[in-house]
């Protein structure tokens, strides 16, 4: 039984794992371990866990830190008005609107407007000598 343990190793080249080299293991990689990603909510910037994990407009957030910029009700993912980052509930969304009937007055920005304005000036300052 000996030899014939010794005839196969030699015919097909490989060691049978006995002995010094066969103990090395080696793992798999589709079994490695890998430390989770670590998210923060984008209002508190402490780690979300997956069951308190709320995600809007690409920003992750807690349940209990998706509120209304403006009064800081809670909100849901059915009840929120998103501009440039910021979350609203739709009455004060809505409100702000209309109070000066654009997006950017309303909402504390520059006047797109304004952008206009000063390439007018500019391009007439450049025609006078």
């Amino acid at each position: 039984m000996f030899k014939a343990k010794l005839t196969s190793t030699a015919a097909t080249g490989h060691d049978s794992g006995c002995g010094a080299a066969g103990n090395v293991v080696q793992r798999s990689k589709s079994f490695s371990v890998k430390p989770p990603v670590r998210e923060l909510c984008s209002s508190c910037q402490k780690t979300v866990y997956p069951m308190e994990r709320l995600v809007a407009d690409k920003h992750i957030f807690h349940n209990s830190c998706f509120c209304c910029k403006h009064c800081s009700t809670k909100l849901s993912l059915g009840t929120y008005a998103a501009l440039h980052g910021e979350f609203y509930c739709k009455p004060h969304y809505q409100q702000l609107f209309k109070s000066k009937g654009n997006y950017d007055e309303g909402f504390g920005r520059r006047p797109h407007k304004d952008l206009w304005t000063h390439k007018e000036q500019d391009a007439s300052g450049d025609k006078a000598p």
